[in-house]
């Protein structure tokens, strides 16, 4: 091989390396970022609109990037600067470390992910836990409240779950550890396959989110976690840390939103984008005008 091609293949590699390192880039924009699920969608556009509202900083939006895993490490290498995340998820899942209570698992959070170079945010103001749900007359027949009851039957159930709890540390393993839950089988699938399928008989219990918008459309009843397996999965804003340093006015907008949404706001925006098909910033527009953060 020739210099002449050597330095053009080195050239050619350094413009692909620079292209793959600017994916999410946008010129003159914030990037907020955002996991391939509806509450995700939402909470970033949520946060996106009263920025741009309140310091006329222009947003660009990186929506439907995979799950908690890729949405993380999109953050941390600095290609996003602004997600919606979990106190349980960042703890447990990213971090691998031991939750406690939710004042216990937020400061927790706020430490860990201080060195990344991200900043932490206070919460929302609700907790979006994993939960089970199965056909409320079913449930109603074996008299069925809690995963401890769900326990005794579990092994005539085939569970219907998204990938990512099958396979996370804080999802099924420990799941069915903690309770000695047996499933007769375990369907992997998309979070918006889950109802359809358990609508359909294909499953018979879901692993569903407590503020699932789809609860109030299906006759479905919520077990109670009696033996609190799950941890607190408080919803909050994530922030990399010199943007805050950069343009502090983020950081006083995004705390405007401390304690404004709670499980059922939340549940019925996810509602009305996944029951009833409202565009998400339509959504978000709606919340922050209703809740009088922007004017109509």
């Amino acid at each position: 091989m020739t210099k002449r091609i050597i330095i053009k293949c080195l050239l050619l590699l350094l413009v692909v390396s620079s292209l793959t390192g600017c994916i999410f880039k946008t010129e003159d924009a914030l990037v907020v970022g955002s996991r391939n699920n509806t509450e995700s969608i939402i909470l970033s556009n949520v946060m996106g609109q009263l920025i741009e509202e309140k310091t006329g900083i222009n947003v660009t939006y990186k929506e439907n990037l995979g799950g908690s895993n890729v949405v993380w490490e999109a953050m941390i290498n600095g290609n996003i600067d602004v997600i919606p995340d979990y106190t349980g998820t960042i703890v447990i899942n990213y971090y691998q470390e031991t939750a406690g209570n939710a004042d216990e698992t937020l400061e927790k959070t706020k430490r860990l992910v201080a060195n990344d170079g991200i900043t932490a945010l206070e919460s929302f103001g609700f907790n979006n836990t994993y939960t089970l749900a199965l056909d409320e007359d079913e449930a109603e027949s074996l008299g069925l409240k809690t995963f401890s009851d769900f326990a005794k039957v579990s092994n005539d159930f085939i569970l219907g779950a998204v990938f990512e709890f099958i396979d996370r540390p804080d999802g099924l393993p420990g799941f069915q550890e903690a309770y000695d839950i047996e499933f007769k089988s375990v369907k992997g699938m998309d979070h918006g396959i889950m109802y359809r399928s358990i609508n359909a008989k294909e499953v018979d219990v879901i692993n569903s989110y407590t503020t699932d918008g789809q609860l109030q459309m299906y006759n479905l009843r919520v077990l109670e976690d009696d033996l609190s397996y799950f941890p607190p999965y408080h919803a909050l804003p994530l922030v990399r840390t010199e943007i805050l340093e950069e343009y502090p006015e983020i950081g006083e907008v995004l705390l405007e939103l401390a304690g404004k949404i709670d499980e059922k706001t939340m549940q019925k925006m996810n509602a009305k984008v996944d029951n009833e098909g409202m565009m998400v910033e339509v959504v978000a527009k709606e919340f922050l005008q209703e809740a009088g953060f922007i004017s109509e």
